[in-house]
């Protein structure tokens, strides 16, 4: 089941999004939270950490789980998704830093991180939430539009389109990594109890519209593949659909 709402403007949606995540908070405390990165969850995150501030939910039993990261790359470049996380949220509520998992874009090896992830998120039981955005593109994660998907968390390489996209982040597209871990749509679809996907922009108008429209479950449009979860919010600020 997939339930669509649509929201006057970015603010609304993300009030909403924290009121939703909140509300799974207080009824599980140790809720296992998957998070994603990005311009769209921002509005989001500043919502929680208001309410945290205000006493009305406690991250102290949480458990988070990234969507993806760069790679390579430090840690401590302002650029990886790791700072990220702590520059727009885990610097400002009270979650344990134990129970924060990103993965690690400063791995040697790569493919061993990917599953060491896995393996994390099987131990921890699953996902409660799962937040996503979606891509310009259509991408879940760093699941990029293809002939087909890996399954579970992998190195991805990313899509020209995503490259240009995120190179507003950087000083300049060659500034860019090609490649990034990312839990594969089958970590994200099987092992999420529910998903919460986040549309806003402009810029996503169209793979929006694909997503609503296209009435096939596709590896070319990788949002499509949700409709095969039986519990997907989606919050959305787009008017012109």
């Amino acid at each position: 089941m997939i339930n669509i709402n649509y929201l006057k403007n970015y603010e609304e949606l993300s009030l909403q999004a924290a009121d939703i995540v909140a509300a799974e908070l207080i009824k599980k405390p140790d809720l296992v939270l998957g998070l994603p990165t990005g311009s769209t969850p921002v509005g989001m995150y500043k919502n929680l950490i208001e309410q945290n501030k205000n006493g009305r939910i406690d991250f102290s039993k949480t458990h988070t789980f990234n969507l993806d990261e760069y790679y390579p790359i430090k840690r401590a470049d302002k650029q990886s998704y790791y700072r990220f996380m702590f520059d727009n949220f885990f610097d400002f509520i009270n979650i344990n830093p134990q129970n924060i998992n990103i993965p690690d874009g400063e791995a040697p090896n790569a493919d061993s991180e990917c599953l060491h992830y896995e393996q994390k998120i099987n131990h921890a039981g699953g996902i409660d939430l799962m937040v996503l955005g979606l891509g310009a593109n259509g991408h879940i994660g760093f699941n990029e539009p293809g002939e087909f998907l890996v399954p579970f968390t992998h190195v991805a390489s990313l899509s020209e389109d995503t490259v240009k996209a995120n190179a507003r982040f950087f000083n300049s597209e060659a500034e860019v990594p090609k490649t990034a871990l990312t839990m594969g749509i089958g970590s994200i679809i099987a092992k999420s109890r529910k998903i919460l996907l986040l549309v806003s922009g402009e810029a996503k108008t169209q793979a929006f519209k694909h997503f609503l429209y296209d009435n096939k479950v596709s590896a070319k449009n990788p949002a499509t593949l949700l409709y095969l979860h039986g519990d997907v919010t989606v919050l959305s600020d787009i008017q012109d659909i």
